[in-house]
């Protein structure tokens, strides 16, 4: 067999290779729809899950890390972040308009799910993991890759690989934002 192995991905969402018997299934959140393409990133985090989940619940703050972000706003700053909360983000690409998202999934100090308003194509994930006092945070986008299998692979090798890039240095500032303590650098300059 060839080491390079074929994936499969059948309209129902589930994924076979060639080794894989056809009754052992990926789950269905984890392989993207057809016609959209899928990035994702992970980083460990030396901080507590609550205190990650805060700085991602600080909405406004997203273009900070996210650098494929330039603004990010709640459409109704008076009303907590939660299921059913509207998002206003516009991307870094010039001329691009804002686009909408809804929070369709949160949970406390794990998950915070954002499915674009006007298409369910468009998806940000976040989901955080908590290992004891340390946590891991992963990034998840999905966007629509229209034109079939050729745009596909076009945006896999133009904007696609500009985008993950960006994701992976996005998880490097969460990390570090979220691992930042005001009080560390009196540490340092105790014994002079």
């Amino acid at each position: 067999m060839n080491p390079l192995q074929l994936v499969h991905i059948l309209r129902k969402g589930t994924t076979y290779s060639g080794a894989e018997p056809e009754t052992m299934a990926i789950l269905r959140d984890a392989v993207p729809r057809a016609g959209t393409r899928s990035l994702s990133a992970a980083v460990d985090i030396q901080a507590g899950a609550e205190a990650a989940f805060s700085l991602l619940c600080a909405v406004e703050k997203w273009p900070v890390w996210l650098s494929f972000l330039r603004s990010a706003e709640l459409v109704d700053p008076a009303t907590p972040l939660g299921p059913g909360s509207e998002i206003r983000v516009r991307s870094a690409v010039p001329g691009d308009p804002h686009q909408l998202f809804e929070v369709d999934y949160f949970i406390t100090n794990y998950q915070l799910s954002l499915v674009g308003a006007y298409s369910v194509r468009r998806r940000l994930d976040f989901r955080l993991e908590r290992k004891t006092s340390r946590c891991k945070l992963h990034l998840r986008l999905e966007y629509p890759a229209y034109g079939g299998r050729l745009a596909m692979l076009y945006d896999s090798l133009r904007a696609g690989r500009k985008l993950a890039t960006q994701m992976e240095e996005s998880v490097v500032h969460f990390k570090h934002l979220a691992e930042y303590r005001a009080d560390a650098k009196d540490e340092l300059l105790a014994d002079f």
